[in-house]
């Protein structure tokens, strides 16, 4: 597993070995003692599988709060997307600031985001699958969002003019400046 640090402390860029051969190839795209040799002792408690049938299919920025907070694994399962992180852990050197990783089928790569990050995508291709790990359980009470645009944050989502489609909550999120501190730099993810 090659594991690649990336401007924001606690965002990871997790490659599998593929080894492949006429079939096809096998992975292994999560071992737990292989992550914690390396420092990575997460207890994932749940699995989500995402279809998205058209390209520029956007979802974001999405977060549970305290005590329900997420670490998760996101990878793509079929086609491709562009993967984002953004920081808000408020009182961090890189606040507010965001990191996007292109993640499809072919380059198998994957991005671990801790708690305390906010994390959309955007579908490249038709009929893209997102398969992620996540740390705790779904909790309606602890789901948050924040807008998809806030031009305080300024991702280039490379929507090269397409609209994205959204859904009405990922449309009306609340901006960064709107939601209350929920997460801080010292604090474990």
């Amino acid at each position: 597993m090659q594991i690649e640090k990336t401007a924001l402390a606690g965002v990871l860029i997790l490659t599998p070995v593929r080894h492949g051969d006429a079939r096809g190839f096998f992975s292994e795209s999560w071992n737990a003692k292989t992550m914690a040799d390396a420092g990575l002792n997460y207890h994932f408690v749940q699995d989500n599988h995402s279809l998205s049938e058209a390209p520029f299919t956007l979802r974001g920025l999405h977060f549970q709060t305290p005590p329900h907070a997420q670490a998760k694994l996101v990878r793509c399962g079929r086609g491709a997307l562009f993967d984002v992180a953004v920081d808000i852990r408020h009182d961090s050197p890189s606040f507010g600031q965001w990191l996007g990783v292109d993640l499809s089928f072919k380059n198998g790569r994957q991005l671990f985001i801790p708690a305390g990050f906010l994390h959309g995508f955007i579908t490249r291709e038709p009929m893209t699958e997102i398969v992620y790990k996540c740390t705790d359980s779904y909790a309606p009470d602890c789901d948050a969002a924040v807008r998809w645009n806030d031009p305080a944050i300024g991702i280039d989502w490379g929507l090269q003019g397409q609209a994205p489609i959204l859904s009405e909550k990922d449309a009306s999120a609340p901006l960064l400046s709107e939601i209350k501190p929920h997460f801080s730099w010292g604090t474990p993810a």
